[in-house]
């Protein structure tokens, strides 16, 4: 188990995490959300010590990280698959942090095994693809066989093969009982591997829930429509008060109706229906909605518009008419 209080980490005067308290508690998978700088890989790094809190308070097991005598046997942590020295083969990478936590040389074989990469394990890890350094880092976080597994993005690098495996170990090493906090930003992913959320935003606790009552409360369940009858259908739901909006690809959509009202409603006009379904917003649309105010970096919607090979001024960010450019310069 792992418990947050009051959690706060100040960087000057930005709170990079700001007064986290909540508990990621085993036997499921516990998916961990937020957008760009919301906090999550400082608040990782805080449970595992490697930063110090300004305030608050973290255990594992009821204890702080540095107070557990061989770490890799109570919690096993994925962060940076690429933090690994790369004259070391995968083998000999496994050794050594075996031999500092007092696990068994033995052990380091069976983990190889289990993340595929028996085959290399004599390679250096310089050579490694980022999907082999995620498999190499996920052995590392398997070794020392912990009650508590932390990943941050543990999917990064992996083909379809190695997303569906990595999905499933999580799975299973919550079965055993296991704690498994995860953090990702492929929402698709953690709707098919999550049980859990923990969601922030700026530093800050926005929601603490399963995924089934996370999704219910973000998002929005509507009615989706396709007739041949369109202008009949409209004409009978603005009878009956009920409200429609147009949808890509023709549909129409209707969050105010059941769908069994419509479908009644549709048979009284003699209304042709080619789709009646129930929709609900997926795990991203709900995120997206629940986080929409904590979002510190805002891309631009569309790129700016140029003719191809055009040159800017750097200093007025106006672009060079070249013709103009090259008769001065001949002049």
């Amino acid at each position: 188990m792992i418990e947050l209080s009051g959690l706060t980490k100040r960087y000057g005067e930005k709170a990079a995490v700001d007064d986290l308290t909540f508990t990621v508690r085993p036997g499921t998978v516990t998916g961990f959300l937020g957008p760009n700088g919301a906090g999550k890989s400082t608040t990782m790094r805080m449970i595992l010590g490697l930063d110090h809190p300004t305030a608050g308070d973290v255990r594992i097991d009821g204890r702080r990280y540095h107070e557990l005598a061989d770490p890799l046997t109570y919690i096993g942590a994925l962060l940076d698959a690429k933090a690994v020295h790369g004259g070391r083969s995968a083998r000999n990478h496994l050794l050594c942090l075996a031999q500092s936590n007092g696990i068994p040389a033995g052990r380091v074989g069976e983990v190889l095994e289990t993340v595929g990469l028996t085959a290399v394990a004599r390679k250096k890890a310089k050579g490694f693809s980022l999907g082999m350094s995620q498999r190499l880092g996920i052995a590392g976080a398997l070794l020392g066989d912990p009650r508590i597994l932390m990943f941050d993005e543990p999917v990064n690098g992996l083909d379809p093969e190695g997303i569906h495996w990595i999905r499933g170990l999580m799975k299973s090493l919550a079965t055993q009982g296991r704690t498994v906090f995860v953090s990702s930003h492929l929402m698709s992913e953690m709707a098919l591997t999550a049980d859990h959320l923990v969601v922030i935003g700026q530093g800050r606790l926005l929601a603490d829930t399963t995924m089934a009552d996370f999704i219910e409360r973000n998002s929005r369940s509507y009615v989706r429509i396709r007739t041949p009858d369109r202008e009949r259908l409209l004409d009978a739901l603005h009878e009956a008060r009920i409200t429609v909006v147009e949808s890509g690809g023709g549909a129409l959509e209707v969050t105010d109706g059941r769908s069994e009202e419509i479908g009644e409603l549709a048979a009284r006009h003699r209304v042709v229906l080619h789709e009646l379904s129930v929709r609900q917003s997926s795990l991203e649309e709900a995120f997206m909605r629940l986080t929409a105010s904590s979002v510190e970096y805002h891309a631009q919607a569309e790129p700016v518009e140029r003719p191809w090979g055009t040159r800017w001024n750097t200093r007025t960010a106006a672009p060079v008419d070249r013709a103009a450019a090259r008769t001065t310069a001949e002049g």
